[in-house]
């Protein structure tokens, strides 16, 4: 039996915002009326540490009222035929829902939280984090988010994902966001590179045998799929 392609598929916020889930870049840097850097920094949560909680604890209220749509389902589907590991920078957990098993979230997990004092402390959360909510070492517990100016720990294993591809998807994504950007650059040379997004931040020039979809997640992945698995049945 052949060994089974292996496919990185990097995805952004574009896959999520067809699920209903509301994205900062798309409002010129506010993220549900606040500033970003208020809500998505180590300085934000020194300064206003109950408001950061309360916006994550408002975003994890409202994931459980989203589900995930036809471009998630689409790459569960193509596990069937290859080895895909998913490298998303969103923080819901809609590949899960849709049965995606191997997914890297760079920017962590909405659905996680963490110790103040230890990165590896990390816990499920299902409800709201409060002031005063400690780990039984006696801290405080934050989201499980990878704020702005903070390290990303799961960078390195995307980037051998990446690394070790057979072919590369990107989908919904500005590709202006780094490090998570960069990972492209990890790629084999030559290899095919698809990149579905409605309003494309790439040219077909900067990558070798690279494929430009310009459709939204919903309508552009399903294709490709269907064209990709029909390819090695």
């Amino acid at each position: 039996m052949l060994l089974r392609k292996k496919i990185a598929v990097l995805t952004g916020a574009g896959v999520s915002a067809e699920s209903g889930i509301n994205t900062f870049r798309d409002a010129g840097g506010l993220w549900e009326g606040h500033d970003v850097m208020e809500v998505a920094s180590p300085e934000g949560f020194a300064r206003n540490p109950a408001l950061v909680l309360d916006f994550y604890n408002q975003r994890r209220r409202q994931l459980k009222e989203v589900f995930s749509n036809r471009a998630h389902f689409a790459l569960v589907e193509l596990e069937q035929f290859f080895d895909v590991s998913i490298i998303t920078q969103n923080v819901d957990d809609l590949h899960e829902r849709a049965g995606s098993s191997n997914v890297i979230h760079l920017h962590g997990e909405l659905l996680k939280m963490r110790s103040t004092h230890d990165d590896n402390s990390i816990l499920d959360c299902e409800g709201d984090i409060k002031l005063g909510d400690l780990t039984e070492q006696g801290h405080q517990l934050r989201p499980h988010i990878v704020w702005f100016g903070e390290a990303v720990p799961l960078l390195e294993e995307a980037a051998t994902k990446v690394q070790l591809a057979d072919i590369v998807i990107i989908i919904g994504t500005s590709m202006q966001v780094y490090p998570a950007a960069g990972l492209v650059n990890f790629a084999k040379p030559g290899i095919p590179i698809y990149f579905i997004d409605p309003k494309p931040s790439v040219s077909k020039y900067e990558f070798d045998n690279l494929t430009i979809i310009p459709k939204t997640a919903v309508n552009g992945v399903p294709v490709l799929v269907s064209e990709l698995i029909a390819e090695v049945k």
